[in-house]
């Protein structure tokens, strides 16, 4: 029955004392916010971390949550922000965008994917794993845009940023991704001749 609620009316009964709507809430959004932190992360048992983390924050500060923008934004504002301190904290470099020297390291570091597991071999697949050899921002960035399906407001909201700056990155974040996808096609492609 909670499932048909919104997630006003969870919220509303998670600070009026009902604990099952906080968990209610917390599996309609748990994927997402996982595949967010792996977006960060790179490694399951840190995402888990930070989603644990978003949701005991997120929790704890259910009473400051203003409703001016939707829940999804403030609480993938809340991962956006427990995942960069995670990473500080881990000593993850995370190093600008624009840094393509970072970019070339990272890019270098996560080449080594086993791509002879035939049955991975799909579109979704392709995708992910170029999206998992982007930068955090721009895998963040087109995460929240494609798969969270949130406005270019939104995202500007959740990341810290200005509307038109988050349209700039997710232009040059498309590109890297392109880059990635049509590299990665273009290795398979040459294996399976």
């Amino acid at each position: 029955m909670q499932s048909k609620l919104s997630d006003t009316d969870l919220i509303d009964q998670t600070l009026a004392g009902d604990q099952s709507a906080y968990a209610d809430l917390v599996k309609r959004h748990q994927r997402f916010v996982f595949t967010l932190a792996m977006r960060f992360a790179k490694s399951r048992e840190d995402a888990e971390e930070i989603a644990q983390d978003c949701f005991i924050k997120a929790y704890r500060s259910l009473e400051s949550f203003q409703r001016q923008s939707k829940f999804t934004t403030w609480l993938y504002s809340i991962v956006y922000t427990t995942a960069m301190t995670t990473l500080r904290k881990k000593r993850v470099a995370t190093d600008s965008i624009d840094d393509e020297d970072a970019f070339i390291q990272i890019e270098n570091k996560v080449s080594g994917y086993d791509e002879n597991n035939v049955e991975n071999k799909s579109r979704s697949f392709y995708l992910s794993q170029a999206i998992d050899q982007l930068l955090p921002d721009d895998a963040t960035i087109i995460t929240l845009f494609y798969k969270g399906e949130q406005s270019l407001e939104e995202i500007a909201q959740t990341m810290g940023l200005e509307a038109n700056t988050v349209k700039v990155k997710l232009f040059r974040a498309r590109q890297r991704l392109k880059e990635k996808l049509e590299r990665n096609l273009k290795h398979e492609a040459k294996e399976l001749i």
